[in-house]
């Protein structure tokens, strides 16, 4: 493991099971933004600056937001190994170019939270599929605002009729600026189909988006719906907000989001995104106006009961390692 013997008192194949749990986290068109350096004594989470997506994301954000998922899933690997993670973010001089740095703070029972948290990560999926006509339970929706508020985070659920129509034609305006960008039709169709250890497969792609749909959806290229079949109805839609704005807050709301899609799954739920009001930076502004003002969207989803879909691929974790490593005990 990039000469390191031993990290956070684990050895190689622990490591590398943490690591491959951590790698298990969404992000944007299944690009896997993410790298990490080993140290004894830490475990740094960087970004993949070849996996940028200017044209989508340009200002990083989603980036950001899915090292944060994949931040949230690092910690829960940790847990369940008994250790505390002591996690800094943003670290600065400490670690240059990291987002976090996650040391050893001690020992942590691994408790039911943790254990069924940890068993949705590899059964965690983005169903782009049209999900069963059936709500989801008050319940179940109060546990994902519950989700995010214990990730300093804030989940609106989109409950309002006139407000889920606002928000419909906020995503159909983002939908339509990203259509008509060459640059952002590339980079989707970069991603989409057959890639080996990452972007969406086939299998991963859904249904194609019909004119009738009532929320703008991306074609990743799926199969033909069967004729007649539209999508569901009336998926419960939430946005997940943080409280301020910037890299830090961002990294903030990637584990929050990590967390409630984790808790979706533990829950017998699926979701997937719906990125585009969020990525056209006019448009999130009047989704932030639409919502209040107070707090900043950084992700919408649509989230309902679905069908089994088959994991995504996934780089081979030496792939994800960093070379060198840096001076410990700084």
């Amino acid at each position: 493991m990039s000469g390191v013997d031993e990290v956070l008192g684990l050895n190689g194949d622990e490591v590398t099971e943490v690591l491959a749990t951590a790698a298990l986290a969404p992000s944007l068109y299944n690009s896997q933004p993410w790298r990490f350096r080993l140290a004894h004594d830490r475990i740094e989470l960087h970004p993949d600056p070849a996996r940028r997506m200017p044209a989508t994301d340009p200002g990083d954000r989603e980036l950001r937001l899915a090292c944060g998922a994949a931040l949230f899933n690092l910690r829960l690997a940790l847990r369940a190994r008994g250790i505390r993670p002591l996690v800094t973010l943003i670290p600065g001089a400490d670690a240059p170019g990291a987002l976090a740095i996650v040391r050893h703070g001690g020992l942590r029972d691994f408790d039911d939270e943790t254990r069924r948290l940890v068993a949705a990560v590899p059964r965690r999926r983005t169903d782009r599929r049209p999900f069963r006509a059936a709500p989801v339970p008050t319940a179940h929706r109060h546990a994902l605002v519950r989700a995010a508020e214990r990730e300093r985070s804030w989940l609106h659920a989109v409950t309002d009729r006139g407000e889920r129509a606002r928000l419909q034609a906020l995503v159909a305006e983002a939908h339509r600026v990203q259509a008509e960008d060459p640059a952002a039709r590339a980079e989707l169709a970069a991603w989409t189909g057959p890639r080996g250890a990452d972007g969406v497969p086939p299998a991963s792609a859904g249904v194609r988006p019909a004119p009738q749909d009532e929320w703008a959806l991306r074609d990743f290229g799926g199969v033909e719906r069967v004729p007649g079949k539209d999508y569901e109805p009336d998926p419960l839609v939430v946005v997940l907000c943080s409280f301020t704005d910037g890299p830090l807050a961002e990294l903030q709301a990637g584990q929050a989001l990590q967390r409630v899609l984790l808790t979706a799954t533990d829950l017998g739920l699926a979701a997937s995104f719906l990125s585009q009001a969020v990525e056209v930076r006019s448009v999130r502004q009047e989704l932030r106006h639409s919502i209040g003002g107070a707090v900043v969207p950084q992700s919408v989803l649509r989230v309902g009961f679905g069908s089994p879909v088959p994991p995504t691929p996934r780089r081979a974790v030496e792939d994800l390692l960093l070379e060198g490593v840096p001076t410990t005990g700084r």
